[in-house]
């Protein structure tokens, strides 16, 4: 009757998910990271393109101001891994990164409007520079999205969702598909020349 028990528990511990959530857990949190890593990355980029704008196209104070505002936002939020078990502080963060990215998106269309800042080496390196952090959000932003979707389908299945309720692992937030379409659309970064008219 012994034996029957151990393997019984045995089977029972087995299928529980228990090593499921840990690993699971660990994989959100390091997708989470590199998230953070990436945002942060374009962060440090905005002051420098700020500062180039500023000289070469000054007018475009309330789009200038609208960008520092709207990194100054995101700033001001604690970016922890603990972020991701607070789903109010969650939505703040998500939300003030898509701020972020609409107020970039806006300063790109302005910039094109001159010409003379695609003459600055500075600038160029800066806009090649933020494409490549835009996209390796987008890249960092789906492995998290993915890596949520495991865990809460762990925590919503049978038997793991007794498990799930044992040790209070809720499901994890999300990144939804209106702020995807929001925060992973690189800003259009085309400075060339327009094309001189065919000769008739």
């Amino acid at each position: 009757m012994r034996a029957l028990l151990v393997i019984l528990m045995t089977a029972l511990l087995s299928g529980c998910g228990y090593n499921d959530f840990q690993k699971y857990d660990e994989q959100i949190k390091a997708d989470w990271a590199e998230v953070l890593n990436q945002y942060q990355r374009r962060a440090d980029l905005i002051p420098n393109l700020v500062s180039i704008v500023k000289g070469a196209a000054a007018q475009e104070k309330d789009i200038l101001v609208s960008v520092t505002e709207a990194r100054a936002k995101v700033g001001s939020i604690q970016a922890t891994p603990e972020l991701i078990n607070d789903p109010k502080a969650f939505a703040q963060f998500n939300a003030a990164q898509g701020e972020l990215t609409s107020a970039l998106s806006r300063l790109m269309v302005v910039v094109e409007r001159y010409p003379q800042l695609q003459s600055i080496a500075g600038f160029r390196d800066l806009q090649a520079q933020l494409e490549g952090t835009e996209n390796r959000i987008t890249v960092a932003r789906n492995r998290y999205i993915k890596a949520v979707q495991e865990y809460n389908v762990l925590a919503r299945s049978f038997p793991t969702n007794l498990t799930a309720m044992m040790f209070s692992y809720s499901v994890k937030p999300s990144l939804t598909v209106e702020d995807e379409k929001a925060i992973s659309k690189a800003p259009k970064l085309d400075f060339s020349e327009p094309k001189a008219a065919p000769a008739k």
